[in-house]
C-alpha cells in the first residue's frame, strides 16, 4: 500500500508520543487505529524502530481500521450516572454525577475520547438551604426549541432524601458559559422520592421517563411534556422490579435511557443496588405502538450490561447513548473496577470511584442491540468479519477460533489489539472476555490461549498486519514464525497455512469493526 513519507514520519511520532506521554489525550488527537494498534504506556514499541513497526503493521492497521473510531478506557475517573450530548456545534457537551453531590459540571470536547482530558467547569451548585440544597444527581444535557437544559436530581438541604426532578435552563450558545437560571421542580410535582428525568422526541411527541419509589418498589414512569419543565396526563409506570437481578440489595428500576433504532423504541434502565450487583436492563417497544400504554413495553429477562469478573468491571449501569464520529452508535456508562456490596460497612453511595466509560453498541441480525460485557480498561477491542463472508466473525468457541455470523457472546469476537509479544513491529490480538489468552496457532490451526510466558507462545501468537491480500483496505495476518503463512478460514474454522490462490487469498482476509 502506499504512502507519502510524511504520513510514515508523522505515524512515527505519534508511536513515540503515544508511549512516553502515555495519555488519553494523545490518543485523542491520534488516528484511533493507531491508539489500538500501538497501546500507550507500551516499552516494547517504544523499543522498535518506528520505521519497522510502522511500515509493518501499524499504517496498515490504520487503512484497515478507519470508519471506526476506538476509545481508552476509562473516559473520567469518579464521574458516575454519565450524559454526553452530541451537539450540532460539532462538540461532545458531557455532565455526570460528582462524588461529593453538590454540584453540576460540565465540559466538552470535539471527540468522545477527547473529554478526558477536556476542561472541566462548574456550571451550578447546590443551595444551603432549601430545596436542591442536597444529593445533587444525574444531571442530563439536552438541547429543547434552541435552549439548553439539564433535568437532575436533588434533595432538601433539611431533607436530603426528599429527593426530586428539578431542571435548568440556559440560552447561551455554549452550555459551559451560562447563565442558567432555574426552573424549579418538574410539573405537576411528584409526590414522593423521583429522580434520573430524561426526555426523548418519537413521531414528533416529546417524553419525560423517571424513576420514582411506590412502596418498597423504584419504578420506571413515563409521560407526555408540554415543555421541558412540565407533563401532563397521569404517568404511566412501565417497568418494576421483578426478576431476581432487579432486587439485590433494594428493588430498583432507575436511570432510563431511549435509544430509537430499527423500528424500535428501546429504553435501558439500571437495576438493584449500586454496588457490583448494579446492572443494565432493557424494555423495548414497536416502533408503531402507543408508548403510554404499559403493554407496549417488553422487559428483556436478563441484564443486557452486567459485571464480568474476567474483564474486571463491576456494576455497570445509569448509561446514555450518543453517536461516535464515525457514526456508530455507543453506550456511556459507570462501573467500578472491583468487587464490594453493601453492607458490613460498606454504603456504594459513599464509595466515590464510579468511573465513566464508552463502548461501541453492536447491532443483531435481527435489529436488536448486543452490547456485550463491559470491556476491560485500556483501548477497547476490535472485531474481524471475513472479507469473502461479510457478517461472519472470528469468534472462540471451547478455545478453538471459528467463523460465525450472530454471535450471541459478543465478546467472544472481541479481540484487543496490542503490540507483537514476539516482534513489537508486529501485533497480538487479546481475548476481551478472557485477558491473558491470545489469538494463536498450534499445529497450524488457531485457537485462543494463555500466555505461558514460553517464547514458543509468544511467537505463535504475533503476527504480521498486511494489507488485505484480497483486498488492499483490509487487513491480512502473516505469521511472524512462519513467514507466507497466513490466518484463513477453511470450513468455518480458521487455520495458518499458505494462501496461493485468489479463493485462499480471500480467505485470508478480514474487514475491521
Amino acid at each position: 500500500m502506499r504512502r507519502s513519507r510524511s504520513t510514515v514520519n508523522w505515524l512515527a511520532a505519534t508511536t513515540a508520543a503515544l508511549v512516553t506521554a502515555a495519555t488519553t489525550a494523545v490518543v485523542a488527537a491520534a488516528p484511533a487505529a493507531v491508539a489500538a494498534a500501538i497501546p500507550a504506556a507500551s516499552a516494547a514499541v517504544a523499543a522498535a524502530p518506528a520505521s519497522a513497526a510502522l511500515a509493518g503493521s501499524s499504517a496498515v492497521i490504520a487503512a484497515a481500521v478507519p470508519p471506526t473510531v476506538q476509545f481508552t478506557n476509562p473516559i473520567v475517573e469518579q464521574r458516575a450516572d454519565p450524559h454526553v450530548h452530541r451537539h450540532t456545534d460539532g462538540f461532545y457537551y458531557f455532565v455526570a454525577t460528582v462524588p461529593e453531590y453538590d454540584r453540576i459540571v460540565m465540559r466538552r470536547a470535539t471527540t468522545l475520547q477527547g473529554l478526558a482530558t477536556a476542561a472541566e467547569r462548574v456550571i451550578w451548585r447546590k443551595h444551603s438551604t432549601g430545596e436542591m440544597g442536597a444529593h445533587i444527581w444525574a444531571p442530563e444535557l439536552h438541547f429543547i426549541d434552541g435552549r439548553w437544559y439539564i433535568h437532575f436530581a436533588a434533595g432538601r438541604a433539611e431533607d436530603i432524601w426528599a429527593i426530586r426532578p428539578y431542571v435548568l435552563e440556559s440560552s447561551a450558545a455554549n452550555p459551559l458559559d451560562g447563565p442558567w437560571i432555574e426552573r424549579g421542580q418538574i410539573q405537576p410535582p411528584r409526590p414522593g422520592f423521583s429522580l434520573d428525568a430524561t426526555t426523548f422526541v418519537h413521531n414528533g411527541v416529546r417524553y419525560l421517563a423517571w424513576a420514582e419509589y411506590a412502596g418498597n418498589n423504584s419504578n420506571i414512569y413515563l409521560a407526555r411534556m408540554v415543555n421541558p419543565w412540565t407533563y401532563t396526563g397521569t404517568p404511566v409506570m412501565i417497568s418494576t422490579p421483578t426478576y431476581a437481578w432487579e432486587t439485590r440489595g433494594y428493588r430498583v428500576n432507575e436511570g432510563p435511557a431511549v435509544i430509537i433504532r430499527n423500528g424500535r423504541v428501546l429504553m435501558t434502565y439500571s437495576a438493584s443496588a449500586t454496588d457490583a450487583n448494579y446492572a443494565v436492563g432493557l424494555l423495548t417497544a414497536s416502533a408503531g405502538s402507543n408508548l403510554l400504554n404499559a403493554s407496549s413495553w417488553t422487559k428483556s429477562p436478563n441484564p443486557v450490561l452486567a459485571s464480568n469478573s474476567r474483564t474486571g468491571q463491576w456494576g455497570p449501569g445509569h448509561n446514555s447513548f450518543t453517536v461516535a464520529e464515525d457514526g456508530s452508535d455507543v453506550i456511556v456508562y459507570h462501573s467500578r473496577n472491583y468487587e464490594r456490596y453493601l453492607g458490613n460497612g460498606y454504603d456504594p453511595l459513599n464509595d466515590p470511584n464510579r468511573r465513566t466509560r464508552v463502548q461501541k453498541i453492536y447491532w443483531n441480525a435481527d435489529g436488536t442491540p448486543n452490547f456485550g460485557v463491559p470491556v476491560p480498561d485500556g483501548a477497547t477491542p476490535i472485531r474481524l468479519s471475513a472479507h469473502d463472508q461479510p457478517g461472519r466473525y472470528l469468534r472462540h468457541w471451547e478455545y478453538r477460533v471459528r467463523l460465525e455470523a450472530n454471535v450471541a457472546n459478543l465478546a467472544d469476537s472481541q479481540f484487543r489489539v496490542v503490540p507483537g509479544l514476539a516482534n513489537s513491529a508486529g501485533i497480538s490480538l487479546e481475548s476481551t472476555n478472557f485477558p491473558g489468552y491470545y489469538l494463536r496457532h498450534r499445529n497450524h490451526q488457531i485457537w485462543v490461549e494463555a500466555n505461558d510466558g514460553s517464547n514458543l507462545f509468544r511467537q505463535d501468537a504475533t503476527f504480521m498486519a498486511r494489507s488485505g491480500l484480497a483486498d488492499a483496505g483490509k487487513l491480512s495476518l502473516e505469521s511472524v514464525n512462519f513467514p507466507g503463512q497466513y490466518v484463513r478460514h477453511r470450513d468455518g474454522l480458521l487455520y495458518l497455512e499458505a494462501v496461493p490462490d485468489a479463493a485462499g487469498r480471500a480467505s485470508a482476509t478480514f474487514a475491521l469493526s
